[in-house]
């Protein structure tokens, strides 16, 4: 059966390459002609199309599941809710109507600040930043049109994984994180993140889940786990600019919980905190 993925990225790639071993045909949606062609090498069926310009997106292939895990690129000089809510609704107005599950890569900034407090998927959603804002929109949208009654919506803590580890460079060059020491980061491992993708197809609909390791950590303690992983010297802290997406992510302090998550799509995390996944993703790098 075919699979379509718009975003074919950090998380995107990862769930193709689970799909193609599974024997499906997968097609994803790009900008470039370039990227493109990096796909193609993957035996991934490149679709080149901007989300953001309907115009483009005129021919897009019947598949069983579409998932929905469109990144935010500051360099392309476009607002959120441009790319995530206009865009998603240029998409939904755009396949076809066969089209059967449809499934929204979102974000646990929904959610906004809750003092450290846990929250789930029955959390009253007050978002605090632009991205949080621009997600709920856009589920919003999912949930008005047709395909809503056949999606699954995903709300992602902190993807990180190979190539992803955040401070690592200043950890290594003895360098203050601009950050807080106290405060709750919620983690996902990337290879986690597309389990919970390949698992949301038998999921019931339509239906809402947090995706994280169900084990938040502060950062202090996330960041010497690091430090003593890389041998480098213990983290030092730094306010960060109050504009600063690092402050303003911060100034969201909550805790969420995966329990849904778990009870009803019987995933087993590889990773279940993020000490098993930041060794794992350090020896990947190499």
């Amino acid at each position: 059966m075919a699979k379509l993925i718009f975003g074919c990225g950090y998380l995107g790639l990862r769930v193709a390459q689970r799909w193609l071993a599974d024997g499906h045909t997968v097609y994803a949606v790009s900008r470039t002609q370039q990227r493109a062609v990096e796909l193609a090498a993957f035996g991934i069926r490149p679709v080149v199309a901007d989300v953001t310009q309907p115009d483009t997106l005129a021919a897009l292939p019947v598949a069983e599941t579409a998932l929905y895990a469109v990144g935010y690129d500051r360099r392309q000089n476009q607002s959120m809710h441009e790319v995530y809510v206009a865009g998603l609704r240029n998409v939904l107005g755009a396949l076809p109507k066969e089209t059967g599950r449809f499934i929204y890569i979102s974000s646990t900034g929904v959610y906004g600040d809750s003092a450290g407090e846990w929250v789930d998927e029955d959390t009253p959603c007050l978002p605090q930043r632009e991205g949080g804002r621009a997600c709920l929109a856009a589920e919003e949208v999912l949930a008005a049109h047709p395909l809503g009654v056949s999606s699954v919506v995903l709300r992602l803590a902190g993807i990180y994984g190979p190539g992803r580890t955040p401070r690592k460079d200043l950890l290594l060059a003895g360098e203050p994180i601009p950050a807080p020491a106290d405060g709750y980061l919620n983690l996902i491992h990337v290879d986690d993140a597309a389990a919970v993708v390949l698992a949301a197809q038998r999921a019931p609909t339509p239906r809402t889940y947090v995706v994280s390791d169900g084990h938040p950590a502060q950062r202090r303690e996330y960041y010497l786990e690091l430090a003593r992983l890389l041998k480098a010297p213990a983290p030092t802290f730094v306010d960060a600019p109050p504009s600063s997406p690092a402050a303003q992510r911060a100034a969201a302090d909550k805790r969420v919980s995966n329990a849904r998550l778990l009870r009803e799509l019987d995933v087993r995390l590889a990773y279940p905190s993020y000490r098993e996944g930041l060794a794992a993703a350090l020896i990947e790098e190499g």
